[in-house]
Parts: structure tokens; C-alpha cells; sequence
């Protein structure tokens, strides 16, 4: 089963519990903040292969997006023909964080 990128599939992935990760976060929002506050605590000593300490970490969330349904896998993970539209909804989600609500200051 694959989602539709609108406000309601972007929310609900926001909100989508996560298992235990190294990032501590319980949420993929939780899980994508605590990604960008690493980044800027380490600055340039920052590691995008291993945020965390752990390469593969966007396992961390691609798993629990597969079991939930927005995008095809199965209980290791997605499928690799449904990487492109993981990240998709990631980027979708990524953005929807730094929008202004509708009629709300920016």
C-alpha cells in the first residue's frame, strides 16, 4: 500500500510511534528534530553516515513506515523500489515542519 502525500498523511506520519532508537525519539517528528538538533550541536564534526552512531538510521523510521502502511515492506523494513517515495513523504513531512500553519506568521 503506498499514501497520498497530502496534510493528513504528512501529519499522521509526523505522529508515528517509533520502537526504541538510538535518537531517544518516540515520534518520527521527535526522531527529525532530535536529527537537526545533532546536526547542530556537532557542526562540522556532524556525521550523516552515523548521526546517531548507527549507520542505516533511517531504518529507524522507513520500518515503522512500512508496518504502518505508507509505503510498501515488510517487518525488516521497505521494500528498495519504495525507497523514492519514503523519502518523498520524508521530505513532505521535513517541509510541513517548517511551514507556517494557514493564516499564521512564519
Amino acid at each position: 500500500m503506498s499514501e497520498e502525500i497530502n496534510a493528513e498523511t504528512i501529519n499522521r506520519l509526523l505522529d508515528l510511534p517509533l520502537p526504541r532508537n538510538d535518537s531517544g525519539a518516540s515520534t518520527v517528528r521527535g526522531y527529525l528534530v532530535a536529527l537537526l538538533a545533532e546536526l547542530w550541536r556537532e557542526e562540522e564534526g556532524f556525521s550523516g553516515k552515523r548521526p546517531f552512531g548507527n549507520s542505516g538510521w533511517q531504518h529507524d523510521i522507513y520500518g515503522p513506515m512500512a508496518k504502518a502502511g505508507f509505503v510498501g515492506g515488510d517487518e525488516d523494513g521497505i521494500f528498495y523500489r519504495e525507497r523514492g517515495k519514503a523519502d518523498e513523504l520524508i521530505y513532505a513531512a521535513i517541509d510541513s515542519m517548517g511551514s507556517a500553519p494557514a493564516g499564521g506568521a512564519s
